[in-house]
């Protein structure tokens, strides 16, 4: 697939990583020289540099022949008019925009149509700020992804010596929980995936992905680890865009603070919350996180827009006796390096946003994309298309299924019923949603073309 980045931060170089890897034929346009030189550097693609929005730049980049083009610069401006500009002058088929304002959220008829042509839309921060308010409701969470519109969760825990799990082969856990139906869908050990069997043993320190109903994905995780208290105080760190949607998604049923170092964002934000304390200050300043009792507080999130502040606030956070802390971290090896130690979780907003984007890359029938453990797996939900005859998956028990190395069918939701797949005599049906997890990204072609029907279905 031939495939246009417009903007080269840390979304559009997130994407580009992710889709040259897959060997698409990927350009990248930037005003910045350097940030293409450092791209061109790292991977194997094209780059063009200047506008976006300007008809000859897009030319140049091959937008007369382009598939589908994700602008993802800092500008919604550029943005919008980029993408009238792909549909109006180049015929571009699919046009993905990152749009920052609320405003659009409100009034989408003017991204569709004749207006800006906008085929999706997707806007990090509010994916960010969704994925937070999911780690809130499940404090002992290190990742958490929905299916299905909300009916299954899929849970990234790690595993502590007083789980009930811990030290059992994996088919216990049918025993342990009689009238729950879940599925290990992964675990990581010494960061690494393990191959999986009934026999499996869940060792204290390892992280496992589990699968269940989401009504019943607590009940689970109390197999993995002692269930926290729920998350009642809250600091932000951070009064941007994404901390001013965190704060107002959950204001009304937390006692939530706001630290910003800006007094004029400060006077705004005060402005758009309701209950919400907004207080002027450093984040990093250890007597005003003494004052306000972060020694009480339940979650500390620290997401300026600076990594290296996000950081050392998180550590000084816990150093002083914050429950949890997460940190807004965009360098990829700083995330590696600080999440799961004394930083609990650390969120790396190009990877919380790259499944949105990738889903519609996806080739076959995807409707979702999750991409967990910082990039490096995948969980999707994928549609099963076709009979026997014409598919590779359809009428065929899952141990029939020549699933790629490291992909592993974990749940199928079949109309409004939710099928964990424990069992793998279980037949996949056609239009059936089948969830995958994948642990070697590598294998996305194989999975893909697996999930093709023959020409004949049509």
């Amino acid at each position: 697939m031939k495939i246009l980045i417009l903007g080269a931060g840390q979304v559009g170089a997130s994407v580009a990583e992710s889709l040259v890897s897959e060997k698409n034929d990927v350009t990248v346009v930037d005003t910045s020289a350097e940030r293409l030189k450092d791209l061109q550097g790292q991977f194997d693609l094209r780059t063009v540099a200047g506008n976006a929005a300007h008809p000859e730049i897009l030319a140049e980049a091959g937008a007369a022949d382009t598939d589908m083009l994700f602008a993802v610069t800092a500008s919604d401006e550029t943005n919008l008019v980029a993408s009238k500009v792909a549909h109006a002058v180049f015929n571009i088929p699919t046009r993905i925009a990152r749009i920052r304002s609320t405003w659009f959220e409100s009034h989408p008829e003017l991204l569709e149509g004749d207006c800006f042509s906008v085929s999706h839309a997707i806007c990090p921060e509010q994916i960010v700020t969704e994925y937070i308010e999911r780690l809130i409701e499940f404090p002992e969470a290190l990742e958490v992804v929905e299916f299905a519109g909300g009916k299954v969760d899929l849970v990234a825990v790690r595993a502590v010596e007083a789980g009930t799990l811990v030290r059992h082969p994996l088919r216990d856990l049918e025993k342990l929980l009689p009238d729950i139906d879940a599925k290990v869908a992964a675990i990581y050990r010494n960061d690494r995936p393990l191959a999986l069997s009934p026999e499996t043993v869940v060792n204290a320190g390892d992280e496992v992905f589990i699968l269940a109903d989401a009504r019943n994905i607590r009940a689970v995780m109390t197999e993995l680890r002692k269930m926290d208290r729920p998350v009642r105080r809250v600091i932000i760190a951070g009064g941007g865009n994404i901390g001013l949607r965190l704060a107002r998604a959950i204001e009304e049923r937390m006692n939530v603070k706001v630290i910003e170092a800006s007094k004029r964002r400060c006077e705004f934000l005060a402005g758009q919350l309701s209950s919400a304390l907004v207080l002027n200050g450093d984040v990093s300043n250890e007597d005003l996180l003494g004052d306000e009792n972060v020694d009480e507080t339940d979650l500390f999130v620290s997401v300026t827009s600076d990594d290296e502040t996000n950081i050392m606030s998180a550590l000084l956070a816990k150093r002083m006796g914050a429950r949890r802390v997460i940190a807004l971290i965009n360098r990829r090896a700083y995330g590696d390096l600080m999440h799961g130690g004394q930083i609990d979780i650390a969120i790396s907003p190009a990877q919380a946003t790259l499944g949105s984007l990738l889903e519609h890359v996806r080739r076959g029938d995807v409707v979702a994309v999750h991409s967990v453990r910082r990039g490096r797996a995948e969980a999707l939900e994928l549609i099963a298309h076709g009979d026997r005859r014409t598919s590779r998956v359809v009428g065929r028990r899952i141990r029939e299924i020549d699933l790629p190395p490291g992909a592993a069918i974990v749940g199928i939701i079949r109309g409004e019923q939710v099928i964990v797949a424990k069992d793998d005599e279980l037949v996949i049906e056609s239009d059936d949603h089948v969830l995958v997890f994948l642990t070697q990204k590598r294998m996305i072609p194989k999975l893909e073309k697996l999930f093709e029907v023959a020409v004949g279905f049509f």
